[in-house]
């Protein structure tokens, strides 16, 4: 503990510890880019993992047999890397980013068993992407909470810009997965649909708030390389409207995986990047505070006049941590849709097979059946899905209309 005598009692005492804890804050932006590129890694493996086990179930494991073995293989590698970056005598920057990881190491601990399942094909895609992208949530969710340890407006700004590249790029990725399900399936349910618009979207703001804050070499870098390509788009709109006859789905399954996998490595370069610019950025300014050698008394008197007339932060770099925060809570947010998106599923099914029992036994329309159904819910107060399954308990009384 420090002692009650080692506090500054004065200016230029306080000016010194400023020195001490800013040196501090550049050593942790460095470590914070240490982290981002380990995270980073690892995150990439496990997208590529949840898409290509998303194709293999959604086809029968008659897709994707080599693949996810692959996929596997290098996921496995960056665990193990940062698992072994994790028994360096190296603290944790805060209590945020602990706990963070303590979460992604649960999931991280979990994934044999979740392959286990989609090997044996008893999970159904839906819930497996779930798993898979809150492991890759709670990687990183731990990014952001470096910014608390940062007071420096340069480093955070190239933080912020990063977090949300990192973000955009995670949209990407559920983009790539949900999509594999729909054409490896040739169809699109609602949900699902709303699930891949609401990805797009996303992906939107996240790019749009890190070209706001990029350096402007790296934005046209994005802008040129990173964006969907026409193909991409073409089949965007596919997945959006309207699927072709079966036979074609499967062969369009295979190019949406390849056209955003290469989207993918692109967006991974850039990123790489943006977290060199990070470290060179806290290694720079580092520098700059270790070779001072200027006696305090001269470095202080100098600070006071450039600071006597200090305006104040400009309000993006004041609001940078909120801004970030909001982004993560975003993230979260669209994660817990996915882990629903299963429940929605099933609910659709059993009201599908409700509809059936109408068209067959009362000799309705598609259209009738729904409108029946929705009555009931509405007359008696339910959920349409709890008619539905009422009528199914019942479905051997039913007795056949016969066609007139």
């Amino acid at each position: 503990m420090r002692n009650v005598a080692d506090h500054p009692t004065d200016a230029l005492g306080w000016f010194r510890f400023a020195r001490q804890q800013r040196r501090r804050q550049l050593e942790a932006g460095l470590q914070v880019g240490e982290w981002a590129s380990q995270i980073s890694h690892l995150v990439h493996m496990l997208q590529r993992e949840r898409g290509a086990s998303n194709i293999w179930l959604c086809s029968g494991g008659q897709l994707f047999v080599r693949e996810v073995p692959f996929c596997i293989a290098q996921s496995d590698e960056q665990i193990a890397a940062l698992r072994q970056r994790l028994a360096l005598p190296e603290p944790i920057i805060n209590a945020a980013i602990a706990g963070r990881l303590a979460c992604a190491l649960w999931y991280l601990d979990a994934l044999p068993a979740l392959r286990s399942r989609i090997q044996a094909r008893s999970i159904e895609p839906e819930a497996a992407m779930a798993q898979f992208s809150q492991s890759i949530g709670h990687l990183l969710s731990i990014v952001p909470e470096a910014n608390d340890t940062l007071d420096d407006a340069n480093l955070a700004r190239a933080l912020t810009a990063l977090y949300s590249f990192m973000q955009g790029k995670e949209l990407a990725g559920q983009e790539r997965a949900i999509g594999a399900m729909g054409f490896t399936r040739g169809d699109f349910s609602d949900p699902l649909r709303q699930m891949l618009v609401d990805r797009i979207d996303g992906q939107q703001r996240c790019f749009g708030t890190f070209i706001a804050l990029a350096a402007p070499e790296l934005a046209a870098e994005f802008r040129e390389q990173g964006e969907a390509s026409r193909e991409m788009e073409q089949l965007r709109r596919l997945a959006c409207t309207r699927l072709p006859p079966d036979e074609e789905t499967a062969g369009l399954a295979v190019r949406w995986f390849a056209l955003q996998t290469q989207r993918l490595d692109k967006l991974r370069e850039t990123e790489e990047r943006l977290i060199v610019v990070l470290q060179q950025a806290a290694q720079a300014q580092l520098h700059q505070e270790t070779e001072i050698n200027e006696p305090d008394e001269a470095a202080f008197s100098r600070w006071v006049q450039d600071h006597a007339c200090q305006e104040e932060p400009a309000a993006l770099d004041r609001h940078l941590l909120p801004l970030v925060r909001q982004q993560a809570r975003q993230l979260e947010t669209l994660t817990r849709q996915l882990a629903s998106l299963q429940e929605t599923l099933e609910e659709r099914k059993v009201i599908d097979k409700a509809k059936s029992l109408l068209i067959r036994h009362q000799q309705l329309s598609e259209e009738q059946a729904w409108q029946q159904l929705r009555k009931l819910a509405m007359d008696q107060n339910k959920r349409m899905v709890e008619i539905a399954r009422a009528m199914l308990s019942v479905a051997d009384l039913w007795p056949i209309t016969p066609k007139e």
